[in-house]
This record gives C-alpha cells, structure tokens and sequence, in this order.
C-alpha cells in the first residue's frame, strides 16, 4: 500500500466513532483512502469512555482508537490524561473535531513538538457542555481565541460555519479555509424497492413518503414535519411521513401526530444502516432547522439530492450542499404548514431530480471523494 506522502501520523479528537457525521465521514474517508491504496496512519483519541459503533471498523482500516480514561467533565485530570497519550504516542498532526471545545485539546499539546494543530469547526451551534447560558456566554470568546492563536489552521465544513467561528474577523490566506465533507455516490447508484419498503412498514403501494432523516431534536426541528403532514393529507391524502433517526422529540412527535389525527400516517424507524436505501424508495425529504443558527452543512441534504428527492428546506439550510441539479423549496419557519404542503405538492407536480445528473454534479463538486481525500491530505503537508 503506497503511503501519503508525507501526511505523518495524525490524531483526531472526536467524540466518540458512533453515529455522529463526523465520524462517520472520518470513517468513510479512511475507508476510501484503503481502496485507493494510500497508507493513512490516522488514530481517534474519542472524548467519551464508552465504545463506538465504528470502532472496529476504524480499526480493521488501519486506524488506532483511544478511548479517554477520565471524562471530560473532570476538566484538569482528562486534559492531563490526553496530554500523557500525545507524549507517549507522538503524532505530527493534532486535528480537533470539537469546535469551540478543541481549546481544551490544544491546552493538552501546549509546548509539545507537532507539525500541525488543525481545529475544525462542524457546526455554526457555538454551544459547550454546560447548561449555564452564564458560563458559556462566559467561556466562548476566550475559547475562540485559544483555538484562533493556538492553531495553525481553522477549518470550516461550511462558508458560513467558517465565517461564524471568525466572528468577524477576517479569513487568513491558507490558514482559514472551507473543506467540504467527501460523499460517497455509490450507495445512490440503483434505486430502492419501493414497494417492498412501502409493504414493510404497513403503507399502501401508491403511499407518498414524506422523509425526515437525521437526529430528533429540538435543533432540526422534526416536530413541525408532523404539522406539514397534517396539512399535505388535506391536499394529497396518499401521504405519509417516515422519521429514520432518534433523539429526545421522538415522544412529542408521536403525541403531536396523535393530536393532529394523522398518528397511523406516521413512522418512526430509529437509526438506520439503510440510509440509502431508506431515501430511494421515498418522495420528498424535509429539514425544517431553525433558521438561527444555521445548518453547519447538510449531509443528509447532499445524499438526499443523490436519492432524487425533492427537498423541502427551511432559511436554516445555506447553499453549500445544494448541487446545480436539485429540485427544492426554501421556506420560512414562519410560513404556515399549509404552505409548506402546497410548496411539497408543486415540487411532486414537476420533474423529478435526475439522479445521474445529480451523480455527474457531485462529481465536478468540491464534495466527490477523490477530491475530498486528496484535499484533506494536502492540509496536513
């Protein structure tokens, strides 16, 4: 297997290899480079004691997993214990997964040699693990401004994640920069089984599937789905919503579902592996996010477009993953379900996303895996 390059040994700090994008597209990126034949030398140091769903996968790729033995809310014991692994093991490259909170990481490595600190900004959410609004209103700037003068690089998945971690400070040339999520298109290839998935779930052949993808919580907004579906039966009584995901809004949906009578309309799947599957065999996917703050970046949204579904979005979803090919409607939070159902039928009444097309698009994208790994290689050099 030839070798990087010159990328060195890299140490991500994550969470934890379990379900969260991140990781996953750690994972995926890792995955590609061994089909491509690039030697990565890559660990995880995960911020949670407890194992992940990919751990083994990361480690069948090459990768090394580290698993804190202090939680994070022993502030000093768990920076000196991270700081004890970065001296043992020595990397090159410190690459800082947790926006705001890779202060603490870089305080680990203060003063030892490294090549890089890289903190990478996910999410434009700015919150910290406390539920005192007084400390993290407190914490933030001097956060920020460890992570702005410790690091040597600042790195968005989004323009407006990137520009809302500066926060109002001006890019530095080759220091900050956007790097995109890499998306692989393959699973997006043949379409779904329609109709098998339509008879597993106990729904009519001709059902119309609604699609919410993605945590459920507060902060995507699933809820409001249960109040565009409610109105889009009055119009289309075919159909539908399907929840694949989890989080602490899965009761209230279905109390709301049960209020608004359209309870045996409603299907909460958990987490999926089927991901792609799931989306090829539906007919709209809907993320209605608050529209303050912003997505970070839509990955569902991407792999949504490659599903040729029609998108229903809030002014929460900004225009990075938005191919030239999708077909979709922006909406206010503050327009009626009523509009968001008319908008959902209008999209059903035009032509439908070509998902070759899509395919073709991703792949003149800053998002197609080759491009995604080749650039995130050239920053660790």
């Amino acid at each position: 297997m030839r070798t990087t390059g010159g990328s060195g040994s890299v140490l991500h700090v994550v969470e934890s290899l379990n379900r969260g994008a991140v990781e996953n597209w750690l994972v995926r990126m890792l995955g590609h480079a061994r089909k491509r034949e690039i030697a990565l030398n890559w660990s995880f140091y995960c911020t949670l004691p407890n194992s992940g769903a990919l751990d083994e996968q990361a480690r069948k790729l090459g990768a090394i997993v580290i698993h804190t033995p202090v939680s994070i809310g022993d502030k000093w014991n768990f920076v000196r214990a991270m700081r004890q692994s970065l001296c043992r093991l020595r990397y090159d490259v410190l690459h800082c997964h947790h926006d705001l909170m890779s202060s603490a990481y870089l305080a680990a490595a203060a003063g030892l040699r490294m090549r890089q600190r890289i903190v990478h900004v996910h999410n434009a959410d700015e919150r910290l693990p406390t539920p005192s609004r007084v400390k993290q209103r407190i914490l933030r700037e001097p956060m920020r401004r460890i992570c702005l003068s410790a690091a040597d690089r600042i790195i968005g998945i989004s323009d407006h994640t990137l520009d809302t971690f500066l926060a109002g400070r001006p890019r530095r040339p080759g220091r900050d920069v956007v790097h995109y999520y890499g998306v692989d298109s393959t699973p997006f290839a043949t379409g779904g089984d329609r109709s098998g998935f339509r008879r597993t779930l106990g729904l009519a052949s001709d059902a119309l599937i609604l699609l919410f993808a993605g945590r459920m919580v507060p902060e995507k907004n699933p809820i409001f789905v249960v109040d565009v579906l409610a109105e889009l039966r009055q119009l289309e009584p075919r159909a539908v919503a399907v929840f694949a995901g989890a989080g602490s809004q899965e009761r209230s949906i279905s109390k709301r579902a049960t209020m608004l009578g359209v309870h045996e309309s409603v299907r909460q799947l958990g987490w999926r592996d089927d991901i792609s599957d799931i989306m090829s065999c539906c007919d709209w996917f809907i993320l209605p996010r608050p529209e303050t703050p912003m997505e970070g970046f839509g990955l569902a949204v991407v792999e949504a477009q490659l599903a040729g579904l029609r998108l229903l979005l809030s002014r929460g979803i900004a225009d990075d993953p938005l191919l030239p090919t999708a077909g979709f409607r922006r909406l206010k939070l503050a327009s009626s379900p009523a509009q968001w159902a008319r908008a959902a039928l209008d999209l059903l009444n035009g032509p439908q996303p070509s998902r070759a097309d899509t395919r073709s698009a991703l792949a003149q994208s800053p998002m197609d895996m080759d491009r995604a790994l080749n650039d995130l290689l050239q920053l660790y050099r």
